[in-house]
């Protein structure tokens, strides 16, 4: 039987990959977009976790709103990137730090 513990265990395990991706990984944009969408999805989890352990559906209509946020947030994100690719030729985030407007 799968318990609410098994459940924080991977969202424990997804959040820490998330910010480990983050901080170690300080070159690539697209990879620090990952982390992040590895986070959202840790949040999920616990959200729809919580929500069936409390037999509430609030948790799992808050996690419909963090999965909208994370594809809007993927879909700026790239958008963003693409145009900074265009104009740079580099998505290095070194090179977005020179960044002046």
């Amino acid at each position: 039987m799968i318990t609410l513990a098994h459940f924080l265990t991977v969202a424990a395990i997804l959040f820490v990959l998330g910010v480990l991706g983050i901080f170690l990984n300080r070159r690539n944009v697209i990879l620090i977009l990952m982390a992040i969408e590895l986070i959202l999805l840790a949040v999920n989890i616990n959200l729809v976790a919580f929500s069936a352990f409390l037999g509430d559906l609030v948790g799992q209509v808050m996690a419909m709103f963090v999965l909208t946020v994370a594809a809007a947030e993927a879909a700026i994100g790239l958008a963003i990137l693409v145009i900074f690719f265009r104009r740079r030729g580099s998505i290095a985030v070194d090179d977005v730090n020179r960044m002046h407007g």
